[in-house]
């Protein structure tokens, strides 16, 4: 497995946003450092199109941003009336239908979505800022692991907007109602002492560390058999929607099937 970062003939290079593969490992990275890798329609699209090209081989993705600040949320031209070239602006968004209102911000969403898919485990390497939109993006991964000097905070609600780029599930899975309430309406900084110890972090690092540190996580990932991380994936995924009794049904189905294709007898 190559070292993250490693010159590879990328399959996607477009819009800030650049997909490199290396065998089983992926490296969805976020190219725009002189704008702290601020977000745009174009790059949420790119998160979409990254997902879509990956091959069948992949297990392990890895969502990184170049620079000193992972992204620092919403390009700030979006809340211009002129919005950005050849995007919408939000003006023009309320402007149009509730039915259009609701696809476009669907779209949107769309480049949050893919990075749970139970085939593949994304893992997010933050550093610095992850504000807003670049909150969001690092939470739509499975595991994240952070920088000691990272700032996460969701600023959403002090701009009269909500959070809504499919990151309040996560966060309120990982932290918790009341704090996941607390972090949104006073858009204060999360630090990463307090990332890990909430559960919103995996682990903590020197800067220096963080792309090993990523890279010796991925590796031991895909130590592991496909079929059971994938299985086991879904089985996590799956517990907050079902009873006690529901989940030990699941388990059982899942372990039934691993045991056949262990056995040689898989369909």
């Amino acid at each position: 497995m190559a070292t993250l970062g490693q010159q590879l003939v990328p399959l996607l290079d477009q819009d800030g946003v650049r997909l490199t593969v290396d065998d089983a490992l992926a490296t969805v990275t976020l190219t725009n450092p002189a704008k702290r890798n601020a977000q745009t329609p174009a790059m949420w699209r790119a998160f979409a199109e990254a997902g879509r090209l990956l091959p069948g081989s992949v297990r392990v993705v890895v969502l990184r941003g170049e620079g000193e600040s992972f992204s620092a949320g919403l390009d700030r031209q979006m809340f211009l009336p002129e919005g950005i070239e050849g995007e919408p602006s939000f003006v023009d968004l309320a402007r149009g239908s509730d039915a259009d209102l609701d696809a476009a911000i669907a779209a949107f969403q769309e480049g949050f979505t893919w990075w749970r898919r139970t085939d593949v485990v994304s893992i997010a390497a933050v550093q610095g800022h992850a504000i807003g939109a670049g909150f969001q993006l690092a939470l739509a991964c499975d595991l994240r692991v952070v920088a000691d000097d990272v700032q996460f905070a969701m600023r959403e609600t002090g701009l009269g907007l909500v959070p809504d780029l499919t990151g309040t599930h996560p966060l309120v899975s990982l932290v918790g109602y009341g704090r996941a309430a607390e972090i949104c309406l006073t858009g204060r900084f999360v630090h990463a002492q307090e990332a890990v110890a909430s559960g919103l972090a995996n682990v903590a690092v020197p800067a220096a560390d963080l792309d090993s540190t990523v890279h010796d996580l991925a590796a031991a990932i895909l130590a592991a058999p496909r079929d059971a991380v994938v299985e086991t994936k879904a089985l996590l995924l799956g517990a907050a929607d079902r009873t006690y009794e529901e989940q030990r049904a699941a388990e059982r189905a899942a372990q039934a099937r691993r045991l056949r294709d262990l056995a040689g007898l898989g369909e």
